[in-house]
C-alpha cells in the first residue's frame, strides 16, 4: 500500500510521534511525504520515506498529482485549523482529490490510529 503523510507545522510532532509508535506498520508500506514532515520522521525512526517538496513549495500538489493518477491508497494529512495556511488552495485541492478518488484520508491523530490499526490487524 502506497501511503503519504503530511502535518502543518503544529502537526509535526504528533506526525513524529504517530510514526514512531505505527513504525512496524508504515515499514511494511511505501510511504510518501511533503518535505520537511517526511526529514523529520525519517530522522525520528530510520523509515524509508519518498519526499516530495515542502508544502507550501508544491509538495502538496506533488501528492495530489499521485492522487489524481491512482498512485496512492491512504493520506494521513494532520492539519492545523486554527492556523491560516498560505498555501491553502493546494490544501483544499488534495482534499477534494480524496473525495473524488475515494481515497482514505485521516485528517488528525484520532482518525489516523483507526485506520493504522485497521491496516495492522489486516481489516484494511
Amino acid at each position: 500500500m502506497k501511503i503519504a503523510l503530511i502535518a502543518h507545522d503544529k502537526k509535526k510532532d504528533e506526525i513524529i510521534e504517530l510514526a514512531k509508535k505505527y513504525k512496524n506498520i508504515l515499514g511494511e508500506h511505501e510511504l510518501y511525504a511533503t518535505g520537511t514532515t517526511g526529514t523529520l520522521i525519517m530522522g525520528e525512526t530510520g523509515l524509508a520515506i519518498h519526499r516530495m517538496k515542502s508544502g507550501p513549495l508544491g509538495g502538496d500538489q506533488q501528492i495530489g498529482a499521485m492522487l489524481a493518477g491512482g498512485e496512492l491508497n491512504l493520506i494521513i494529512f494532520l492539519r492545523d485549523p486554527l492556523t491560516a495556511q498560505p498555501h491553502e488552495p493546494d490544501v483544499s485541492a488534495l482534499l477534494r482529490l480524496c473525495d473524488v478518488q475515494k481515497i482514505p484520508l485521516a485528517t488528525n491523530a484520532s482518525s489516523a490510529r483507526i485506520m493504522l490499526d485497521a491496516l495492522a490487524e489486516k481489516r484494511f
